[in-house]
């Protein structure tokens, strides 16, 4: 389907379910994209960080994309992961999405050997030179290294090499003033921003951002629409109060020990944990080389589901 200008709403990244041999588990993925649209996702992005697309091979990747976008069969629009270290292998990522029936493309900076920001703004032109389908950046210095600066954006934005912008900076106050200065160059209305930080919708919408793309929207979808048509009909004390319920949710993505395991495979953990509670997943594994979260840190998933209304007891 056609992507709206700009896309509004929630567009969960959806995680990347796998069996217990470590192949993609398409039932899974399927039940897991039904429930977000049940909840009302305006969109689905597949194969970002929720999806641990840089775990994945490209036959995994493959198989995730294809469950997707014959789940959603045109309903909402499918944002795909093209991410990868090089232009050159992006591009390959980026075929074989449109090959698919990708809507989109979200694409990260170059990564690895690094890149000025003349060669970033190269990187996204020599893409959108090879598909047709709009480009969306992917702003995460956390992974990249590389922040995806306004000087870098706008005149991107202006010539239409970018149709839009997912932010996952944890920068509030950088993501407030690239809005601003889109809304003075008359932008904002057909480049499209979306924030990645679970924690801060509210205030990302009341800045002027157009949706978000929340990891923890894989378990709590229906949570972050309400939040989302709160803000979007002035309703700021309901859409704080959401917010606040999700915030002391997110606490799932920190249940692992630091001592043994990162950060990452924590917060995937502690999502397919959760999906695995809840039903919706057959098995919580996350790939390799992540560590399993151990039980104790399931309880403390589970304790955390049911204080957000998501389990009984």
């Amino acid at each position: 389907m056609r992507l709206p200008v700009p896309l509004t709403g929630v567009v969960p990244p959806v995680c990347t379910p796998l069996t217990p041999s470590g192949d993609v588990d398409t039932h899974s993925l399927g039940r897991l994209v039904e429930r977000v649209l049940a909840a009302g996702a305006h969109g689905v992005f597949v194969l970002g960080s929720s999806g641990e697309a840089a775990h994945l091979s490209d036959v995994q990747r493959g198989s995730a994309l294809r469950v997707v976008v014959e789940t959603v069969s045109g309903r909402v629009p499918v944002l795909a992961g093209a991410i990868d270290m090089t232009t050159a292998r992006v591009l390959g990522h980026a075929r074989a999405a449109e090959a698919l029936g990708a809507d989109a493309l979200v694409v990260t900076a170059p990564f690895y050997a690094g890149a000025h920001p003349a060669e970033v703004a190269d990187h996204f032109r020599r893409l959108r030179a090879a598909t047709r389908l709009p480009l969306i950046a992917y702003d995460i210095p956390a992974s990249v290294h590389t922040k995806l600066l306004p000087a870098t954006l706008l005149p991107l934005a202006e010539d239409g090499t970018l149709a839009g912008l997912k932010d996952s900076s944890g920068e509030l106050g950088s993501l407030r003033r690239l809005l601003v200065a889109l809304r003075r160059q008359r932008l904002d209305r057909s480049f499209t921003v979306l924030t990645g930080s679970e924690l801060t919708v509210d205030a990302a919408l009341l800045a002027g951002a157009h949706g978000v793309v929340p990891g923890l929207g894989n378990v709590d979808p229906a949570g972050y629409v309400r939040l989302y048509e709160h803000a979007r009909a002035g309703r700021w004390r309901e859409a704080a109060a959401e917010q606040d319920r999700l915030a002391a949710l997110f606490a799932l993505t920190e249940t692992g020990d630091p001592a043994v395991m990162s950060g990452g495979s924590s917060a995937l953990g502690g999502f397919k944990a959760a999906l695995h509670l809840l039903g919706v997943i057959d098995c919580p594994a996350t790939a390799a080389p992540q560590r399993p979260l151990p039980d104790t840190s399931v309880r403390t998933v589970r304790r955390l589901l049911g204080e957000a209304g998501l389990l009984p007891g």
